[in-house]
This record gives C-alpha cells, sequence and structure tokens, in this order.
C-alpha cells in the first residue's frame, strides 16, 4: 500500500472528538435484552422492505410481510458486520500511517465505536434470528486498480462513506419507527447517533483525498465517479436477499428478486435512499453526471 505517495490528510476534527468523548456509552450494559420480541410485530419499518410499494408486497400473507421484515432486518444487520469488519480492516492498516497521523485520534474513536456496532448488531441476529447472512459477493475492483495510489485511497473511503449513509438513512426511520420492537428502534438510534459523527469525517476525508486526486491526475476524476455510481447500485442490490425471501417462505426467490430490483416502485425508492449522497457526490464534484 503506497501511502506515503499520499499526501499528509490534515482535519479540524476537534468537535468530532469531543462529540465522541462527551456521548461515550458502553453497549455492553446499555441495552434491555428481552428473552423473545412479541409475535405479530415487524423488526424492520415496512415501508423499507425491499417489496414496499409493489404488488409484490400486495400479494403475500399477513404472516409473509412480517417474516419477511424478520429476515430482511437480520440481513439489514448482517450487511452491517460484514461492512463494519471490511472498514476495520482498512481503517487499521492506516492507522498510524504518515499520511493520517493528523486525524489518528479521531480514528481510535472510529475503531472502537464501529467494533461495538459490530457486537450489538449481531447480538440482535443471533438473540433472535439465530444467525447472520453470509457476506455478499464483493464488488470486482478490476476497472480502478490502475489508477493512482491517492485515487485507490479515495475510492477506500468513498466505500466506507457510501456504506455509512446508505445505512444511516434506514437507521434515521427504524429509530422513530413505533411500530417495531424496543429492542430494535434503540439499536437503530444508537447506530444513528454514532453514524451521523462517522459520516460527518468521512465526508472531510473524501474531500480531502478528491482534491488531491483532481490536482494531480484531473482525468481520474470522472473513472472514479465511473466507479462509485456502479457502488452505489451494488450496495443497494445487497439489500435485495432472496435467502431472506427463501426463509420468509416466499416462493421463486431469484425470479422475485429481478422483478423487485427493476421495479419502477422500488428504483424511485433507492433514488430516495441515494439522494442525500448523491447529492454530496454531484457537490463534490464525482456525481454520474460525469459519466459518459
Amino acid at each position: 500500500m503506497a501511502v506515503r505517495e499520499i499526501e499528509p490528510v490534515v482535519l479540524d476534527l476537534d468537535r468530532l472528538e469531543n462529540l465522541a468523548e462527551s456521548g461515550y456509552y458502553n453497549p455492553y450494559s446499555m441495552f434491555d435484552w428481552p428473552d423473545t420480541i412479541e409475535a405479530g410485530l415487524p423488526w424492520m419499518s415496512e415501508s423499507l422492505t425491499t417489496l414496499a410499494g409493489t404488488e409484490m408486497w400486495d400479494e403475500l400473507t399477513r404472516e409473509q410481510q412480517i417474516a419477511l421484515t424478520k429476515y430482511e432486518a437480520i440481513n439489514f444487520f448482517s450487511l452491517n458486520i460484514h461492512g463494519i469488519r471490511e472498514l476495520l480492516n482498512e481503517v487499521v492498516m492506516r492507522i498510524h500511517e504518515r499520511t493520517y497521523a493528523d486525524v489518528s485520534e479521531f480514528l481510535h474513536h472510529f475503531i472502537g465505536e464501529e467494533n461495538e456496532h459490530m457486537w450489538f448488531f449481531a447480538q440482535f441476529c443471533l438473540r433472535y434470528g439465530g444467525r447472520l447472512y453470509p457476506a455478499q459477493p464483493a464488488l470486482k475492483a478490476d476497472s480502478v486498480e490502475h489508477l493512482s495510489p491517492v485515487a485507490r485511497e479515495l475510492i477506500v473511503f468513498a466505500r466506507i462513506l457510501i456504506f455509512e449513509e446508505i445505512v444511516d438513512y434506514y437507521n434515521a426511520h427504524m429509530a422513530t419507527d413505533q411500530s417495531l420492537p424496543p429492542i430494535a428502534r434503540e439499536i437503530n438510534r444508537v447506530h444513528h447517533q454514532d453514524e451521523s459523527r462517522h459520516v460527518a469525517f468521512g465526508r472531510m476525508i473524501f474531500t480531502n483525498l478528491l482534491a488531491q486526486v483532481a490536482r494531480r491526475d484531473p482525468a481520474e476524476v470522472p473513472q472514479v465517479a465511473a466507479y462509485l455510481e456502479n457502488y452505489l447500485q451494488y450496495s443497494i442490490a445487497t439489500l435485495y436477499n432472496p435467502a431472506a425471501y427463501r426463509d420468509a417462505d416466499i416462493p421463486n426467490a431469484l425470479a422475485l428478486r429481478r422483478r423487485a430490483l427493476e421495479h419502477p416502485a422500488r428504483i424511485e425508492a433507492h433514488e430516495q435512499v441515494l439522494k442525500r449522497t448523491r447529492k454530496f457526490l454531484s457537490k463534490a464534484g464525482v456525481g454520474r453526471e460525469l459519466i459518459k
């Protein structure tokens, strides 16, 4: 990893560090884990399920609908666990590199919080669902392997930021959804609280690295934009897990996934999920309008 070829990342993180320290909590003692979740309650907001707004949802029995919220909640939390594990690997490798010396203190907070997030997501899945869903195949990075070290570094942090922004959209909604069990609301609320800081940090480091790329080789910027657009679409698609459909006793899972991903109502829903992120990327200069 040729991090030494990248200029030092210098950011003003005093406010974020103070918030991390003042808002510290002990996740191992703060949650009230019930023995079971009351039957008949959705585990994920029904409006956030992958069939919401379609005739496919309306065709399900109420039992299938509730079951789908259960297994899509398990899938969503599993995606969080796998995503956190990936970002922790990336951050740990960089935390004491000279490039990141100025932000190392905040990265220590970041690593600690993300490890705790991974723990409570796994607790929910294993206590109430009895399982995690396996990690899904990663998006290939062949198209960016030829880019400069700083452009590849930008993509690493862009992936982390996109993952966190999409997750936070769901967390923010479910944190206040009174139809959900209290433990589901609380997990989403706590994660949203921490992710607001992580997203702010992610945007700052993304902007810094993007400026380096634009200054050194502007021709790489559209290539980065194209990769990030693919990553946005890949990230949305991971929410559509055929294993969740099968576990909810919904037949023809693979065909249903294809049909749902292409449904106009779902495409519109995807745009809502990605609206904030797309606005940020466009303002930063790597929006999809750059893609030829």
